[in-house]
């Protein structure tokens, strides 16, 4: 209250409406009701002196009174965030926008509530009434942020968290210890299996702690055990529970059945009775699950091929599927069978049988029935240490026609069992890993600058292949070399199931193990169901052309028609070769989008040879990019483009447009402009315009013109003020001709050198805004090259 009285006494005599506003807002708790009542001129006056306590309750009666609470919520950000949010023009919904930071502020420590007296209110819980507006949220560095959600005096904001949140990001993430993770795997666990997340992001991981990543990988693709859960918490979860009793009630001879399975995807090919289990093994058992129950999900991404240990325990399916075996239309086979046909996997399986009743047993004597999941986690790296220097190394030298049939997961596909898999610790084949209670997964996986070493890109390829409910995979400078034909084998097997969603791959990195459009090939061929693709690489692998033999190069391979609508590809100085790039084409006929980045024109023929293609093969075609490819000399191609009567944008970006063009060919760009009335957005960033061309290109808004042009990209072009100026008054002179009839609407400006002349820019600006929408920036031009200085 005297937070309130300092600042109605700063703002000067109050009016009586005013004066009982305030008096009303501080007794609340006994107004309330009658509060939401009033009518709307009366509630407008009153919801900016309401703590956000009452504000949040506000919405509906602000609603039904025809009161928009929109400004309240902006000037409440602009007084506590103190910052203005990126891309602020896009925000619908300020009182979301507010809310959902408060959260992520106020559960980092970042936002001190007490600063501001809205924000006070002896009944408002900021993290539980701010909770149901967040549909984002960022974890980052020691995970501090899981941890404090976790804990047992947040339970219901992480109820109203399952409910609401739909993406969860990873940032700066440190390695943690075991209580962090305990937290971390109850959040994962409500919010992904039980929850709506949908979408997991993880960036900037220089070091990543791969039991961390690996952890986090797993439960986003749906792969956990309830007996880890509640091997990682004092109580099951009441989720989980009902599951399980429901499970209970199965008629007897389907858990009869499970059982019998069990016992065959467990067993050496020996009888059971035979060889009864070490009283230390049973004795191992923790809260109704064997002790290497909890290695499943980890394990089995770090072994290739993988080798499921008790996969099929309380299995709600009765067979792992062999995706090598679908391709020859016979049928799936239990694991023991499997396991029967290649002698030195039963070896294999049989020493980790081994070595996993040795660690129970030390466990037993050393911890009690309650295992350390710490010593669990450094268990697992021991024994796929041991395993990747000798017996699968030995697997991919020895393994002859059996360690083909794990590899090839496709007939013809040069990908498949690629020799840069097999040096990382065996094979490339995955099986698709059908665990015992297979939780719900989150269909986009983003991965940005985090290095992915061979047993991680083992794992997540493991995952991939049963991933079906995964629409958007993002791969972003991983490190990845050889290890890509990993994640290919992956997603080779996935395409072969019948419910796959995968619609979006997006690969990028610094170094292309492979050429650009051979790793395009490779993926539209295994996966044509793709409707968005983009490869983009920054450099040349010196070591790309040393191709073992027998890995025939995948662009021979042909690929079946697809779905793919947008193509991007970002070639590392590599020349564009149509040839190369027509049967991924003559494939997308629904092809709607194409990017080429920094592509060389190994001759003056080979764009004309494309523009033609992409006339006969994509007729759909409405959006096309091209980024720092020079096309100074293909002056023809460019104006071939300009007059398309299908093509809706156009981008020429950093092209060199006009680097040894005469006047005329800016005339003759202005007139074709004029007369294509289907091409709706032009962008011209990075090629030397100047002010001259700048106010040339007003023209295109002449009265005679015919053009439906709605947005103009000039960003990086080295205009200034007074050109901007000019460029202004001639289009206000256009509008007036037309009667203001103008399709016109967005103008981007970004890095020009508009702060040469504030005065100039600022009235510019102004005059322009009344005309259309203006994106720009506060950019330094003393920072721009020296080479701009010849267009000033």
């Amino acid at each position: 209250c005297a937070v309130l009285n300092g600042v109605m006494a700063a703002e000067g005599p109050r009016s009586l409406f005013a004066l009982s506003a305030v008096a009303v807002s501080r007794s609340m708790g006994a107004l309330e009701r009658d509060v939401w009542a009033l009518p709307g001129h009366l509630l407008r006056g009153l919801l900016p002196l309401l703590t956000v306590f009452h504000l949040e309750r506000a919405e509906g009666a602000a609603r039904r009174a025809g009161v928009s609470t929109q400004p309240i919520w902006r000037k409440l950000w602009d007084d506590v965030m103190k910052t203005r949010p990126p891309n602020s023009e896009n925000i619908t919904c300020w009182r979301k926008k507010f809310l959902e930071t408060f959260f992520s502020n106020v559960l980092h420590g970042v936002l001190d509530v007490s600063s501001d007296w809205r924000l006070n209110h002896h009944h408002f819980s900021p993290l539980l009434h701010s909770s149901p507006h967040v549909s984002q949220l960022t974890l980052c560095n020691m995970l501090q942020g899981a941890v404090e959600l976790a804990a047992e005096h947040n339970q219901k904001v992480l109820e109203n968290l399952a409910g609401s949140l739909r993406i969860l990001k990873f940032q700066h993430l440190l390695s943690s210890d075991q209580s962090i993770r305990r937290s971390l795997v109850l959040l994962l666990h409500r919010l992904i299996h039980h929850g709506s997340v949908s979408q997991v992001s993880m960036y900037s991981w220089p070091v990543p702690d791969t039991v961390l990543l690996i952890l986090i990988l797993s439960m986003s693709a749906g792969f956990w055990r309830s007996g880890n859960a509640l091997a990682y918490h004092s109580s099951p979860c009441c989720l989980c529970r009902e599951e399980d009793k429901a499970q209970s009630q199965e008629p007897a001879q389907e858990r009869a059945e499970r059982g019998c399975y069990n016992e065959r995807a467990w067993s050496d090919g020996e009888n059971q009775k035979g060889s009864p289990r070490a009283p230390e093994e049973a004795d191992a058992e923790v809260n109704g699950y064997r002790a290497d129950a909890r290695l499943d999900s980890v394990l089995s991404g770090l072994r290739s091929p993988p080798v499921q240990n008790r996969v099929c325990e309380e299995a709600t399916s009765k067979v792992l599927w062999d995706h090598t075996s679908t391709q020859g239309g016979s049928s799936p086979r239990c694991v023991s069978d499997q396991l029967s046909c290649h002698p030195v996997l039963r070896k294999t399986r049989r020493r980790l049988k081994s070595a996993v009743g040795k660690k129970r047993r030390y466990l037993r004597r050393s911890r009690g029935p309650h295992a350390d999941p710490e010593d669990l986690y450094d268990f697992v790296f021991t024994v796929a240490r041991e395993d990747n220097s000798g017996l699968l190394e030995k697997n991919t030298t020895a393994g002859g026609e059996n360690a083909e049939n794990w590899t090839s997961s496709s007939s013809g596909s040069p990908c498949s069992g690629h020799a840069g898999c097999k040096k990382r610790g065996g094979s490339a084949g995955i099986f698709s890993l059908k665990a015992t209670q297979r939780f719900r997964s989150v269909s986009t996986l983003e991965l940005f600058s985090i290095p992915l070493t061979g047993e991680t890109c083992r794992t997540l390829s493991n995952l991939l292949s049963s991933w079906v409910s995964l629409e958007s995979l993002v791969l972003s400078y991983n490190g990845l070399g050889a290890d890509i034909f990993c994640i290919l084998s992956g997603l080779r097997a996935l395409s072969h199931q019948s419910d796959c969603h995968l619609r979006v791959v997006r690969v990028s990195d610094v170094f292309s193990h492979m050429p650009c459009m051979e790793l395009v090939c490779c993926i539209l061929s295994a996966f044509p169901q793709l409707h968005t693709l983009s490869v983009s690489f920054d450099l040349k692998n010196q070591l790309e052309g040393n191709r073992p033999e027998g890995n025939p190069s995948c662009s021979e391979v042909e690929i079946p028609e697809s779905c793919l609508e947008q193509l991007e590809i970002r070639f590392p100085r590599e020349p564009l070769h149509t040839m190369l790039l027509l049967p991924v084409l003559k494939a997308s006929k629904s092809l709607q989008q194409l990017s080429l980045d920094s592509a060389t024109l190994p001759c003056s023929r080979e764009l004309g040879l494309l523009l033609e293609a992409l006339r006969e093969c994509n007729p759909n075609l409405k959006k096309l990019s091209f980024h720092d490819v020079n096309l100074a000399e293909h002056q023809k191609e460019v104006l071939r483009l300009l007059q398309d009567p299908v093509l809706q944008e156009i981008t020429f970006s950093f092209c060199r447009l006009f680097e040894s063009s005469t006047a005329e060919f800016l005339s003759e760009i202005i007139n074709t402009v004029k007369r294509n009335s289907s091409l709706k957005n032009l962008k011209l960033p990075g090629n030397r315009l100047g002010n001259h061309r700048l106010v040339a290109l007003a023209d295109i808004f002449s009265e005679d013109s015919s053009s439906s042009l709605c947005q103009l990209d000039v960003s990086s072009n080295c205009i200034k003020p007074d050109g901007l100026l000019e460029f202004t008054k001639k289009l206000e002179g256009y509008i007036q001709q037309r009667g203001g009839q103008i399709q016109f609407t967005h103008l981007r400006l970004f890095q020009n050198w508009l702060d040469q002349d504030a005065e100039t820019a600022q009235e510019a600006l102004r005059r322009l805004k009344a005309v259309c929408s203006v994106v720009n920036d506060s950019w330094d031009s003393s920072q721009a090259f020296a080479d701009y200085i010849s267009v000033m």
